[in-house]
C-alpha cells in the first residue's frame, strides 16, 4: 500500500515561552521489508534558530529544533509518502517458552534490533507483580511464543476498555492495570510488561494507523490518528512480530511505523524543554490516505 501521511502538532502558549529544545519523531522510518520512506519533510512555525537530523540508537529518524526568541505558538507539520510492505505469511516458528531463554542465552547481539535490549524493566517500565500473575493465567503449558503474544493481546483487548479520559500520557502500567482500560499507550505497556515478565522480549511500536469511516459517511480530515502497538521476540528463527492489543489484530499494512523503543520514552512525538510560567493547550491532527 502506498500512503500520503500528513500530521499536524499545535501548541499553544498562555504567556510567550522562549529557550525552547525539541527533539521530534514523526517521520516515518525505512524498515526492509516492512515500509519505505519515499519522501517525508518535518517543518516548524515559527521557524527554529538551529535545526537538525539524526537517528536516535534504535534508528529512529528525529530532528532537533531549538528556539531562542519568545513565542507563543508552534506548529508542527510533517508531511510523507510512504510503501507499506504485506507481511509474509509463514508458520509459527517460535520455539515454546522454556526453549526461549537458550536462543536468548545464544544470541550475542547487542545492536539496536538485539532482543537483549527489550526483556528487562526499562525507564518507564517497571515490574509489576499483579500483570504478571494476569500473564501467568494466560499461558499454558506447551504454548509456543507466538502463541502466548497472541493469547496475552487477545486477553487485553477483551478485558480493557478503550477510553481516552481514563488516563494521560503519565499513567503507569499498574494504574492502567487497575482500571482495566486507557488509550493504545496503555494497552501496549501492559502488554509488554505482560510479556517481560514470561521472559519474552517485547517492546514499543509507535507510528499511524490508517482509520476507516463507518459505512456510508465520509472520511474526516484529520481523524486519523497515531497510535501504539507491540513487538515481541519469537526466537532466533521467527524474529519479531507486531500485534495491536488495541484492536487485536497484527500490524499490517494499515499501521505505519515511525518507531521503535523499549516503552513510549523511547518514541515520543516530542519531546524537550522551554521557559515558561504559563499553561499550553496542544491540538493533533493526522491523515492517512492511500495513493491510487
Amino acid at each position: 500500500m502506498l500512503y500520503d501521511i500528513n500530521l499536524k502538532i499545535t501548541y499553544r502558549y498562555e504567556v510567550p515561552v522562549s529557550g525552547g529544545r525539541h527533539l521530534v519523531r514523526v517521520l516515518p522510518a525505512s524498515i526492509p521489508g516492512r515500509q519505505r520512506l519515499i519522501a517525508g519533510s518535518v517543518t516548524c512555525q515559527p521557524a527554529p534558530f538551529e535545526r537538525s537530523e539524526n537517528v536516535d540508537f534504535f534508528f529512529n529518524p528525529t530532528t532537533t529544533i531549538l528556539f531562542r526568541s519568545a513565542h507563543d505558538h508552534l506548529i508542527i507539520r510533517m508531511q510523507a509518502r510512504v510503501q507499506a510492505e504485506p507481511a509474509a505469511l509463514s508458520a509459527d516458528l517460535s520455539p515454546p517458552l522454556v526453549a526461549l531463554p537458550a536462543e536468548l542465552a545464544a544470541c550475542w547481539s547487542i545492536d539496536a534490533d538485539s532482543p537483549h535490549h527489550f526483556l528487562g524493566p526499562s525507564p518507564l517500565l517497571a515490574q509489576v507483580p499483579e500483570i504478571a500473575a494476569y500473564a501467568r493465567e494466560i499461558t499454558r503449558d506447551g504454548m509456543t511464543v507466538q502463541q502466548i503474544g497472541l493469547a496475552i493481546c487477545e486477553r487485553i483487548h477483551g478485558d480493557f476498555t478503550y477510553d481516552t479520559d481514563a488516563t494521560t500520557v503519565t499513567t503507569t502500567p499498574a494504574e492502567a492495570f487497575k482500571l482495566k482500560g486507557g488509550v493504545c499507550q496503555d494497552f501496549a505497556h501492559v502488554m509488554i510488561v505482560a510479556l517481560r515478565s514470561l521472559g519474552i522480549p517485547a517492546g514499543y511500536v509507535s507510528g499511524f494507523l490508517r482509520t476507516l469511516p463507518p459505512p456510508g459517511k465520509e472520511r474526516l480530515e484529520g481523524a486519523d490518528a497515531m497510535h501504539a502497538w507491540v513487538r515481541f521476540w519469537c526466537g532466533t528463527s521467527g524474529g519479531w512480530m507486531e500485534l495491536d492489543p488495541t484492536n487485536n489484530i497484527s500490524a499490517g499494512t494499515d499501521h505505519i511505523v515511525v518507531g521503535h523503543g523499549r516503552d513510549y520514552g523511547d518514541v515520543a512525538p516530542v519531546i524537550g524543554v522551554l521557559k515558561s510560567y504559563g499553561s499550553q493547550t496542544t491540538e493533533q491532527a493526522v491523515d492517512v490516505i492511500p495513493v491510487e
